[in-house]
């Protein structure tokens, strides 16, 4: 601690879903411990990411492609597939963090991350303020639900809610309910209320994009290529999904048999009672359900100036190219959680270099930066 009461870090990790404790797995792996040389901040209230604020019908056996954390296999018994993700993903991530010691302190909310003194980042928290010489932002997505502003939203007298609020089906028995969003969770919100609502309607800005046959490894990686570019020149990142289209499962069939998914153009305006297209076109509605995804949550760094002219953070690697002491991890491409997995330790071994040299030193083309044991270990 120094003598303004700022503690010392070597690494702040801010964020504890998959990315965050991937990054925090490989510093420690690499020889760092917590609470004296790395730090990881969380704000929510127990382990579990996001997943923690599932809905309730989102069983495990729902979940497509979640992948172990490094260095701890997922497993689970024959009953998981039938319980909500929330318990076993959230069980899973508690047993992560005890395994590996990994002291995740929460709830801390991040409120800043600012330039400090002698080239340190100042990372202000609601449990007081650390200086380190960098920091793995984990954040996701989850606590930035987007709500698109539609002429008269603000008059419908029926309830309107996002994903980020989704409560399961049952709310909706007997409503007529509007879903908005052409994406994973817009379809499956959209199948679970349909067979309780009086009546479904479903809009999309964009014809929806419905993917048959087997997800392979070379259509993954050209997917993650597009949302790369993306991210390489400064625009916001887009999901994965939004590039691959939405997976044919034989739900999602037998859906679309059902005509549950026959899709109408985005509506024009909101009315009292529901909406309404320029073309004579209404519908009347109790609810409106925003399935329209979610924004980074990196308000907090503002301060360091990250964002470029096209709205995002333009990012080589998982390093911040306005600041290589931040590293952005579980975003753009690295937003899956295979992703997060490889773009934990990237960042790790990026910051290996960095600490590698002394505080404030420029990157020189010429000269051997300094030395040392522990920024050896993260590279390795």
């Amino acid at each position: 601690m120094n003598d303004f009461g700022v503690r010392d870090i070597d690494v702040v990790v801010i964020g504890a879903g998959q990315a965050g404790l991937s990054g925090a797995y490989h510093l420690r792996r690499s020889g760092l411990e917590p609470d004296r040389e790395f730090v990881v901040l969380d704000h929510a209230p127990r382990p579990g990411g996001a997943w923690q604020f599932r809905w309730p019908s989102l069983t495990y056996g729902k979940v497509h492609g979640m992948h172990a954390l490094p260095g701890m296999e997922l497993v689970t018994g024959p009953d998981d597939d039938g319980r909500p993700s929330s318990e076993v993903i959230g069980a899973y991530f508690t047993a992560y963090e005890r395994r590996f010691g990994l002291r995740v302190r929460r709830p801390v909310d991040v409120r800043a991350v600012r330039e400090g003194a002698g080239g340190r980042l100042r990372v202000e928290t609601s449990e007081g303020n650390w200086s380190a010489r960098a920091v793995i932002n984990a954040t996701g997505t989850w606590d930035r639900p987007f709500w698109p502003r539609y002429r008269g939203q603000e008059t419908f007298g029926g309830r309107q809610l996002h994903t980020a609020d989704y409560p399961g089906p049952e709310e909706f028995a007997g409503l007529r309910v509007i879903v908005v969003g052409g994406g994973a969770s817009g379809t499956q919100h959209l199948m679970e209320i349909a067979r309780v609502a009086a009546e479904t309607t479903w809009v999309t800005r964009r014809p929806p994009v419905f993917r048959e046959g087997p997800f392979t490894e070379e259509w993954g990686r050209a997917a993650v290529a597009l949302v790369d570019e993306r991210v390489r020149r400064g625009l916001p990142p887009r999901s994965v999904v939004s590039v691959t289209g939405l997976p044919v499962t034989e739900a999602l069939a037998r859906a679309r048999e059902e005509g549950v998914l026959d899709r109408l153009p985005m509506f024009d305006r909101i009315t009292p009672g529901g909406a309404a297209w320029d073309d004579g076109r209404t519908v009347d509605a109790d609810v409106i359900l925003w399935a329209t995804g979610f924004r980074p949550a990196i308000d907090h760094l503002a301060p360091l100036g990250l964002r470029e002219r096209g709205g995002g953070v333009r990012v080589e690697g998982t390093r911040a190219v306005q600041d290589e002491r931040v590293h952005l991890v579980g975003y753009g491409p690295s937003a899956s959680t295979i992703g997060a997995n490889r773009a934990g330790r990237a960042a790790v071994r990026e910051i290996g270099r960095l600490l590698e040299r002394a505080p404030g030193e420029e990157t020189a083309d010429g000269g051997e930066p300094a030395g040392g044991e522990k920024a050896e270990a993260l590279r390795a």
